[in-house]
């Protein structure tokens, strides 16, 4: 583990793409260095981006490796894609610049992250060229290509820092699984599958020396940190940033991790979709894992297996609004009185406040050692599913029928997000997969042995709370919400997990399933419901 110095906290910080592509000075020039002054900080920064995730770095670099993989043909469009990579961090470093005043009389700190983008981004054009040549890139080579993005963010955040009186390094991970596994692909392959998730604890070591590295100086890591055996974008997904900060925290027992977002943190609904949502203090990990799977942008499973083995909390925080408290995420496992969040400001007293968990989760609604709710905490919606409904012929056995539909869902890498069951009949909620075709292969292999039913345009609506299976009459009060709102379900779910409720709607009925939801069962009135219960009456004087 790395050692603090001058007994000062440590504290980890993961800034999405966006937050950084909007709000670089903000973050550079008063977010990290308020939280350095009273803390030993690892900041850990995702690819830049933009509004869209489609403008984004992580998704121009998807767009270079599908340029290469068709043959010299598309050179020209490749070249222009890395150039407009190349283009776009040099105007963040030049904007920066502008910002804090160095323009008109450019640092050496400044030009030597222009040069490195500059070099970058030409090493990326001649990796890609020579690519298009052969038309093909193994996974871990678009591993390597994928990685740059991280490494472009870190440097110019790095520098930013520095020319402003914070000191920063880089810190690249793309070689960490070498270096703890080996170069053998069949050995990393290897241990992955003995260690499971401990495979990434192993890798937490590893950046605990990476770090210490950095001697004084406030480590700047990329969230990319590996080429993986299987690519990192296939074994772990796009959210492998949150993964990687979550890594870092536990290398050096971090009193906890902050992940940075545009929102103020976890609420009772998508507040775009629910003006009436709420925020919430406090969620448990079980429920933010539930909240992620069945739509709402949280936080990545496995970022929490590792924060939950370490007994670390998470909090969500919002850049636009640095000083609110956002959501925080106690492990299960968290000692009975955990430190408060880490602050930027700085008091009196010696040692960090002491917030008493269970005080404090019982302020915030759930009750005893198992932390029980007495209602739900939040209602999600996930979009873009299909309903696939399977009658097993009479000739198929009972007992194989099930292995060989879920036998054709892996053939064709569709999985299932919601599954119901009877003897000879199955339905099954499924993301509409991103290549059509794989939906009419998979009818066609399950027509062999059933009749197949496929609706498409549905959604799921999902109800978390914790311990929810212990809330009488709860299932009651979800149907009766919709039914009051003449809404028609699909398939419902309830018993595979302890802690949320799923129905399949029809996507044009979500939202109001939604909202119904949110003002029946979880008892959060409506803005208009709210109003009426002020209407003026005839006052007395």
């Amino acid at each position: 583990m790395v050692t603090a110095t001058a007994r000062k906290p440590w504290l980890v910080q993961k800034y999405g793409g966006t937050s950084l592509g909007k709000l670089l000075h903000t973050i550079c020039s008063s977010i990290i260095p308020q939280y350095a002054a009273g803390n030993n900080l690892i900041v850990v920064c995702s690819a830049f981006s933009g509004t869209l995730k489609a403008s984004g770095t992580t998704s121009l670099l998807l767009q270079c490796i599908a340029y290469a993989e068709l043959g010299v043909d598309s050179q020209k469009r490749l070249i222009d894609v890395v150039d407009l990579i190349k283009d776009t961090h040099l105007n963040v470093l030049e904007a920066f610049a502008k910002s804090v005043g160095i323009a008109a009389a450019p640092s050496q700190i400044h030009e030597d992250a222009v040069s490195s983008v500059k070099k970058e981004c030409e090493g990326l054009k001649r990796f890609l060229l020579a690519a298009q040549i052969v038309g093909e890139l193994s996974p871990r080579s678009k591993d390597r290509v994928i990685s740059i993005g991280e490494k472009l963010a870190c440097m110019i955040v790095a520098a930013a820092l520095t020319s402003t009186g914070t000191p920063a390094k880089p810190v690249c991970l793309d070689n960490i699984i070498s270096a703890a596994f080996g170069n053998s692909i069949h050995d990393q392959v290897a241990a992955l599958e003995r260690l499971g998730p401990k495979f990434y604890h192993v890798l937490a070591d590893q950046i605990s020396g990476r770090l210490r590295e950095c001697g004084s100086s406030i480590p700047i890591v990329t969230g990319f940190f590996g080429i993986m055996p299987d690519s990192l974008l296939h074994t772990v997904g796009r959210g492998y940033s949150d993964l990687c900060a979550a890594m870092c925290a536990v290398a050096v027992g971090a009193e906890e991790l902050q992940i940075w977002k545009e929102v103020d943190g976890i609420f009772t609904a998508d507040p775009r979709k629910v003006p009436s949502a709420r925020l919430l203090s406090t969620v448990t990990d079980e429920e933010a894992t539930e909240l992620t799977y069945y739509g709402s942008e949280v936080i990545h499973p496995l970022t929490m297996d590792q924060i939950r083995d370490a007994c670390i909390p998470l909090r969500l925080k919002n850049v636009f609004k640095p000083s609110g408290h956002g959501t925080i995420i106690y492990p299960s496992a968290t000692n009975p009185t955990p430190i408060s969040p880490a602050s930027s400001t700085s008091d009196d007293s010696d040692g960090p406040r002491v917030t008493p968990l269970s005080s404090f989760m019982l302020k915030n609604g759930y009750h005893g050692a198992e932390q029980e709710r007495r209602k739900p905490t939040a209602v999600t919606v996930k979009d873009d599913i299909i309903l696939i409904n399977v009658v097993g012929n009479r000739n198929t056995k009972s007992q194989g029928f099930l292995t060989q539909v879920f036998d054709r869902l892996e053939r064709n890498k569709i999985p299932a997000d919601l599954v119901a069951t009877s003897e000879r009949h199955v339905s099954l909620a499924v993301q509409a997969p991103g290549d059509p075709s794989a939906l009419l292969r998979l009818k066609d292999e399950l027509e062999r042995f059933g009749q197949v039913g496929i609706s498409p345009n549905m959604s799921i609506v999902t109800v978390v709370g914790h311990k929810m299976r212990n809330m009488v009459g709860v299932s009651n009060e979800i149907l009766s919400a919709l039914a009051s709102a003449q809404i028609s379900i699909y398939l419902i779910s309830q018993g595979a997990s302890k802690i949320n409720i799923s129905l399949v709607v029809g996507a044009d009925d979500a939202l109001a399933a939604m909202n119904a939801i949110h003002s029946e069962v979880l008892k959060i009135p409506t803005h208009k419901e709210q109003e009426n219960r002020f209407i003026p009456g005839p006052w007395l004087y």
